[in-house]
């Protein structure tokens, strides 16, 4: 492909739909395993590797229709592209689950947070508890969870996508 019709936003837009897509049918599998109360490190490690997976692989792939070359600047715009894009699928997935498929889901996740910390800190008086679990409703709501989802995976797709674009960043000779 000539490398001066080559743009980013191809890249971005398949790739970007490819992770929203993975990510959905992850959630789905989680909900399924009926694991998505519980936020298991395991989960977070995983999506994550896919993550890393599906930028490095778009980032890889530009850089080999592009005459071998990817720009740093070129590898943080598809993986941070990528990121938002799958970001919006991801969480829009994240207020269906919680209104529509599973409208229980913020409630038991309090009740397991509540559990959590009453393991964590026995001393805890109900009081305080209930004031933790009462500031973490507010960070619950399906708008909420919207931002900080789409908020996160830009942070994790940023990271990513400086760390391999800085692997496969081959500069075109002067």
């Amino acid at each position: 492909m000539n490398s001066s019709s080559l743009t980013p936003k191809a890249t971005i837009l398949q790739y970007g739909t490819l992770l929203g897509g993975i990510s959905v049918v992850f959630g789905l599998m989680i909900y399924f395993l009926d694991m998505h109360y519980t936020q298991e490190n395991t989960v977070s490690y995983v999506s994550i590797a896919i993550t890393v997976g599906v930028i490095a692989l778009a980032q890889y792939n530009f850089r080999k229709e592009n005459e071998g070359y990817l720009s740093l600047g070129e590898g943080l715009k598809i993986g941070v592209g990528i990121a938002l894009i799958s970001g919006i699928i991801g969480s829009l997935y994240q207020v269906v689950l919680v209104t529509v498929i599973d409208p229980e889901t913020i409630a038991k996740m309090l009740e397991i947070a509540s559990d959590k910390i009453m393991d964590s800190y026995p001393e805890m008086q109900q009081e305080q508890l209930d004031q933790t679990i009462a500031m973490q409703k507010k960070f619950m709501t399906p708008g909420m969870m919207f931002a900080f989802g789409i908020i996160g995976t830009l942070f994790i797709g940023f990271v990513v996508a400086l760390i391999s674009g800085l692997i496969l960043k081959r500069n075109r000779p002067e």
